[in-house]
């Protein structure tokens, strides 16, 4: 890519009135970015179709083109790669929420685009209940997982035990920050964020360089550490803990959500148990949990003998009714069942119920069924 083409696209992200939505449509309307930002106001309005308020005017455009080409020399000086949000290098998963950062800056080779992203986040002041959990489902994930990328945002406490677990268990980690790629906050995880780009990790934000830490972007941020993931798994919050938002986000943006819960008398489980309560968030104990709910399929099928047993040793008709439920996207009608197994009906609803009352599936209304 020409530094040139690059500057037109980080051009977009120095825009106050341009968002994920129009730059999409700007595309679809296939306006290229160096057309957007050379073409004289009246004519882009017009391609655009939009009202006169949201109009780009040269005077806007033409500083963003001087914010981005500062930026662009900045960044590339610290082997920092921006990623545009139209472009096959930006990570797909990030790229289907409707507020997608326009550029997201990349410091290190972490891939992004894993099939198994999850994101640990929880409190600065974790409990020794959070930090041995924590530790635990990222050991427990690594192991079942190789592939795995762990996403949190390089905070003190549970954020932090989550990155040093993943690079002592040699997988991919990514912190998501709310500031310039120049700096690390807190300073006191400057070597923490070295060890994770030294091992293949990488650093994100979408702010630019020398943005330093500010309240609201901690917030923000928060939907970067949502998005990237498949699922968000929650470790000790109170009820106005910053994970909560993302939390919220990855619900919002129809992620799993887990957390762990706690007593109903310890604060800092107070988050996760109203999460779970409101059915925002699946309760997690440990990896099995995690592995039931996405549905992921593990390289070592033996899942840990301590956990539930999450593949049921099932013989003869059991096990092919089983194996029907266990890679349907939602409950099967018993008739779909007879159908695809040829056990007659009468039996069927015998095994089902067999089933049922062991705990393996779970039966709703309309005679439709799925794993419990």
């Amino acid at each position: 890519m020409q530094d040139r083409e690059i500057v037109y696209k980080m051009a977009f992200s120095f825009l106050n009135k341009m968002n994920a939505s129009l730059l999409r449509q700007i595309d679809l309307k296939k306006i290229s970015p160096e057309e957007f930002f050379t073409i004289p106001t009246k004519e882009l309005i017009v391609r655009l179709g939009i009202r006169q308020e949201h109009e780009f005017d040269k005077i806007a455009r033409e500083e963003a083109l001087t914010k981005a080409q500062k930026e662009w020399q900045q960044i590339k000086d610290h082997n920092i790669k921006p990623l545009f949000l139209l472009d096959e290098d930006y990570p797909g998963k990030l790229a289907e929420i409707y507020d997608a950062p326009l550029i997201l800056y990349k410091l290190g080779d972490a891939d992004l685009d894993s099939e198994h992203m999850v994101s640990v986040v929880g409190t600065r002041k974790p409990t020794p209940y959070g930090l041995d959990f924590c530790n635990k489902i990222v050991e427990e994930i690594s192991e079942y997982f190789d592939d795995a990328v762990v996403v949190s945002g390089l905070a003190y406490g549970i954020d932090a035990a989550a990155h040093k677990k993943a690079l002592e268990k040699g997988i991919q980690t990514v912190a998501v920050v709310a500031h310039g790629l120049n700096m690390i906050y807190p300073a006191a995880n400057r070597g923490l964020a070295k060890d994770i780009i030294k091992s293949g990790g990488a650093l994100l934000s979408e702010y630019p360089f020398g943005t330093t830490p500010f309240k609201p972007n901690f917030l923000a941020r928060n939907r970067i550490v949502a998005g990237l993931s498949d699922t968000t798994i929650i470790v000790e919050s109170n009820i106005k803990g910053g994970a909560m938002s993302t939390a919220n986000y990855a619900f919002m943006y129809n992620r799993d959500v887990m957390a762990l819960p706690g007593r109903s008398s310890d604060d800092l489980s107070s988050g996760c148990n109203l999460l779970i309560r409101k059915n925002k968030a699946h309760l997690i104990e440990c990896a099995a949990d995690l592995i039931e709910i996405t549905g992921w399929q593990p390289l070592n099928l033996a899942v840990n003998s301590q956990h539930r047993n999450l593949f049921p040793e099932l013989q003869g008709d059991n096990k092919r009714i089983y194996e029907i439920l266990k890679y349907a996207s939602h409950p099967v009608q018993m008739d779909q069942i007879v159908h695809q197994t040829g056990i007659p009906a009468s039996k069927l609803l015998a095994l089902l119920s067999e089933l049922e009352f062991d705990g393996i599936i779970m039966r709703h209304p309309g005679n439709r069924y799925s794993i419990s």
